[in-house]
C-alpha cells in the first residue's frame, strides 16, 4: 500500500476477516493509530479494541517526562494485574506521584489496557510485540521491489513454520516449553504454601487465597488460574493434597502439545518460477500503477 491511511487499513482488516472470520472472545490489540482505530471499528464493529501497553507507556513517557522513571514499575504492574483492589492500591501510588498520569491512563480507559479491566480474556496478549518482532526481521528486505519482498516473507514465514512444527513434535505429554516452565515455577511456590482448610469439598483455603474448584469452573482468588488458565500455586497446592500427580488436564488446551502442531500443520509452500503461474484472466487484465508520489515536508 502507498501509506498507512484510513483506506489501506481497512483494506487489510476486510482481507483479514475473510482470512480468519469473526469469533467469539476475540479482541484486537494494536498502538492506537488512529487509523487501525476506525477500521477496526467499522469491519469487527463487535470486536474489542485494546491498546499494546508498551506503546501506551512510550506514550505517558512522552507527555510526563519527569516522573517516567518513578512510574515505569507501577505501570507494568496495573497493566498486568490480576485482581481489581491490586490495580487500585497501585493507580493510588501514580496518583500520589503525578496525578496527570492517572488522568491521562483513565482517559485512555482502563479496559483498553489493564488485563483485569478488558471486557474479554486478553490472557499474555498485552503488547503488540509479535508483529514488532517481525517488522525487525524485514528491515533489509523491504529495499527489494514487491515481488521479491513477498518471495522473501514467504521463505522466512516457511522456514519458521518448518522449526516451530518440529519443536512442537517433542511436546507430546507436556504443555509448550514457555508454559511448562511457568508451571514448574508455581509448582516450586506451590511447596511453601499450605492448604489449611477444606471449606466444602470445592472450596479450600490455601495461605492467604481461596482456591474454589467447580466441576466446570476453575478460580482462585488471586485471578491468575482463571485469567492465564494455568495452574497457579494456590490450585497445584491443592492438588497436591488431594493426591493429583498430573497438573496438565488442569491447564488450557491451547498450551497442549496438539494446540502447538495444528498452528504450524498447513506448510507454508515457496511460490513457483515466474514462467509457471496462472494468474485468473481478471487479475492479468488490470493495471497496475505505481502509488502517487507524495513530496516529504522540507
Amino acid at each position: 500500500v502507498d501509506t498507512e491511511n484510513d483506506c489501506s487499513w481497512t483494506w487489510f482488516f476486510e482481507q483479514f476477516k475473510n482470512a480468519f472470520g469473526e469469533h467469539e472472545k476475540m479482541c484486537v490489540v494494536s498502538d492506537r493509530n488512529e487509523s487501525i482505530i476506525k477500521s477496526v471499528r467499522i469491519v469487527f464493529p463487535n470486536i474489542p479494541h485494546y491498546a499494546c501497553i508498551w506503546h501506551l507507556w512510550k506514550n505517558v513517557c512522552g507527555n510526563f517526562k519527569r516522573t517516567r522513571n518513578t512510574l515505569s514499575d507501577l505501570f507494568y504492574s496495573m497493566a498486568k494485574a490480576y485482581r481489581k483492589k491490586d490495580f487500585d492500591k497501585l493507580m493510588a501510588k501514580v496518583d500520589k506521584i503525578d496525578h496527570r498520569v492517572k488522568e491521562y491512563l483513565e482517559d485512555a480507559g482502563y479496559e483498553k489496557w489493564s488485563r483485569v479491566h478488558s471486557t474479554v480474556n486478553r490472557g499474555r496478549m498485552m503488547t503488540s510485540n509479535i508483529a514488532e518482532c517481525i517488522n525487525g526481521c524485514l528491515v533489509e528486505v523491504r529495499q527489494l521491489s514487491i515481488l521479491e519482498f513477498l518471495k522473501e516473507v514467504r521463505i522466512l514465514f516457511g522456514s519458521w513454520h518448518c522449526k516451530n512444527r518440529e519443536i512442537s513434535s517433542y511436546t507430546k505429554d507436556t504443555l509448550g516449553r514457555r508454559f511448562e516452565e511457568v508451571l514448574i515455577i508455581n509448582t516450586s511456590k506451590s511447596s511453601k504454601m499450605e492448604v489449611c482448610v477444606m471449606i466444602h469439598y470445592f472450596i479450600f483455603y490455601v495461605s492467604n487465597s481461596v482456591y474454589h474448584s467447580a466441576k466446570k469452573r476453575k478460580v482462585c482468588s488471586c485471578g491468575r488460574f482463571q485469567l492465564d488458565e494455568i495452574l497457579c500455586a494456590h490450585a497445584i497446592a491443592v492438588l497436591k493434597e488431594k493426591n493429583v500427580k498430573d497438573m496438565h488436564p488442569y491447564c488450557s488446551n491451547y498450551y497442549k502439545s496438539d494446540a502447538l502442531a495444528k498452528t504450524y500443520e498447513i506448510p507454508m509452500v515457496p511460490m513457483p518460477d515466474k514462467e509457471d503461474w496462472s494468474a485468473p484472466k481478471d487479475v492479468v487484465a488490470e493495471t497496475v500503477y505505481p502509488p502517487r508520489y507524495r513530496r516529504l515536508a522540507g
